[in-house]
């Protein structure tokens, strides 16, 4: 069903925020997310809402080229789980999008071949104080978050990107726009 195999075990047992360090700061999480990229030997791993789904793979947004990229030649691994997946599903079906049969599978495709979905395993700690969301629907890619061991949140959603600062102190991971995703890539 999936085209991409996830390139490092998904599930994960959360020890801490995903590459802190002693005396790290909170906003230095952006820079330390770019460094990896560029550093590691495996991808970092990266959730993206629908919201950045749809400028990927309907609307081909070229504000999202360099996520695009990093998509396809393996610096960064997205991943799914089945009700985020369901939930892109759903909305490629709303009428404002004008998708056809063929369009609709096209971004199917297209999502499922770069973002596979997470095996379904209760993280090891299963209350790390996650915030909760101003909207129930959201609160998935947050979970999502937490559970792989991503070390960031992409999303242009602004009940998630008002737990930025929230989550930041918390050490979990980034919640950031694709815009500071780019930015944060360019200056490492």
């Amino acid at each position: 069903m999936l085209a991409a195999a996830p390139p490092a075990p998904i599930a994960t047992a959360r020890g801490g925020a995903p590459g802190a360090m002693p005396g790290d700061r909170p906003f230095s999480m952006t820079l330390r997310i770019a460094h990896a990229m560029h550093a590691a030997t495996t991808p970092v791993r990266v959730v993206l809402d629908t919201n950045v789904c749809l400028d990927l793979f309907v609307f081909r947004d070229p504000r999202v080229a360099a996520l695009e990229a990093a998509l396809r030649t393996g610096a960064i691994a997205a991943v799914t789980r089945a009700d985020c997946r369901g939930e892109w599903q759903r909305v490629l079906r709303y009428p404002q999008f004008r998708l056809d049969d063929e369009g609709w599978a096209s971004a199917c495709a297209a999502f499922d071949a770069l973002i596979p979905c997470a095996a379904a395993a209760p993280p090891a700690d299963p209350d790390p104080a996650l915030p909760r969301c101003r909207d129930p629907d959201d609160q998935k890619f947050l979970e999502l978050a937490w559970e792989t061991g991503a070390r960031a949140l992409i999303t242009k959603d602004k009940a998630l990107l008002a737990l930025r600062r929230r989550l930041g102190r918390l050490g979990l991971f980034e919640v950031l726009p694709p815009e500071a995703w780019t930015a944060a890539r360019a200056a490492a």
